[in-house]
């Protein structure tokens, strides 16, 4: 992700956050510098007319009919730890974390952030399940965690689906986002529950940071409003299909400054078909560490080369060392920055050009351990071709 000012805040709703979220509406209300709405829960039948997938981007559903016809397949998940520190008198005191999920198929499974349910490294001991019923009603259900993925911000959930009227959400293709298109987020923020706001797709192949600090590829901004008590809602496109779970934003306050980001719905459909299958989620590994090659850094190094993914660091017994990649050997600063050049610059995997260290991120993720992937190599030397075998990624790699 390019860099920004302010910080990332993951936008789970926690028993800390509560005396953020009176401070954040006394901002409010003393400065009017932000305006909230509060949408009414809409009646529970669908309009006849509502035919999910059909729409488009064009000539496609409104945030009034996509609320109608979804707001019924989003659900409020409240996440119970067993505790969360001490308070100033010693004693032992449990944390509770508001989230947003939705439902995925009509088994009861549901899909939301990996930190909704886990925060510090602690499971949540109890997950409740609130249903929006329209017109107000509710239907609180208790949930089970089926797993998490830390690398990718997700989890599954299952709740039993007898007597629970569920509506699954359909998925979209996240590959295919375009910027610019219209999009609504539904979710729960502030503890405002079955909230929506809309807004359109800001940029597209953001690299975006997971709770075990790697990296999510291919992650879609949005100015959509989104805040504490979003995460892990969907994000819809115009044609009424989830195309990202919401995850974070950039913010200089803690609240929203219409600069939010979801982790596609391609990748988090990845790792919830491993979840549901019962193991944990692997993710392809090359054991490189880089920058982006740029024509300062290239200037400076020496290259002849614009772009690409320089690699600074190659970890020694990875599949990048048995393929013969080199790291860097010397280093130059550019712009205040220092930079480890002198090593191998990956400008295509496979048939994929790679002009920048995101480029060869999203590449990985598209690939599984055991997959052997062709790399094309450049240098002060010139370009040569390798083949790597991936590996599964290690837990600190």
């Amino acid at each position: 992700m390019a860099k920004m000012r302010g910080f990332l805040l993951g936008i789970g709703g926690g028993a800390v956050g509560a005396a953020l979220v009176i401070l954040v509406l006394v901002l409010v209300f003393d400065f009017g510098e932000i305006r909230q709405t509060v949408i009414q829960r809409a009646a529970e039948e669908a309009p006849a007319s509502y035919s999910p997938g059909t729409g488009g981007t064009t000539g496609g559903y409104t945030p009034e009919q996509i609320y109608q016809n979804m707001s019924g397949g989003v659900v409020a998940i409240q996440s119970s730890f067993g505790s969360s520190g001490f308070d100033p008198f010693g004693q032992s005191q449990s944390g509770q974390s508001l989230g947003t999920g939705f439902v995925v198929d009509s088994q009861g499974f549901i899909l939301t952030n990996a930190h909704v349910v886990q925060e510090q490294g602690q499971t949540a001991s109890d997950v409740s399940v609130l249903f929006n019923k329209g017109g107000g009603k509710t239907q609180q259900v208790k949930g089970s965690i089926v797993g998490i993925d830390n690398g990718g911000d997700v989890a599954v959930i299952k709740v039993d689906p007898t007597g629970v009227d569920l509506r699954p959400l359909p998925l979209g293709d996240s590959s295919q986002v375009v910027v610019g298109e219209p999009v609504v987020a539904i979710g729960n923020p502030l503890g405002y529950d079955f909230s929506i706001t809309s807004g359109i797709v800001s940029a597209v192949g953001r690299s975006l940071q997971a709770p075990n600090g790697q990296t999510i590829p291919n992650g879609i901004q949005t100015d959509a409003a989104i805040n504490p008590g979003n995460s892990g809602g969907p994000l819809i496109d115009a044609a009424g299909k989830v195309i990202g779970i919401n995850e974070q934003i950039a913010t200089d306050t803690g609240g929203n400054q219409g600069l939010g980001f979801a982790v596609p719905i391609n990748q988090a459909v990845k790792s919830m078909e491993q979840l549901k299958a019962g193991g944990k989620v692997e993710y392809a590994w090359l054991g490189v560490g880089g920058q982006t090659l740029t024509p300062d850094i290239a200037q400076a190094a020496g290259l002849s080369l614009e772009s690409g993914a320089l690699i600074e660091i190659v970890k020694s017994g990875s599949p990048a060392d048995k393929a013969g990649i080199k790291g860097g050997t010397r280093q130059v600063t550019v712009g205040g920055v220092t930079y480890t050049v002198g090593g191998d610059v990956i400008v295509k995997a496979d048939a994929t050009e790679i002009a920048s260290f995101d480029d060869l991120i999203a590449f990985l993720s598209t690939k599984r351990p055991g997959d052997t992937v062709t790399l094309t190599l450049a240098n002060g030397a010139g370009t040569r071709t390798v083949q790597a075998t991936l590996a599964a990624r290690p837990t600190n790699p």
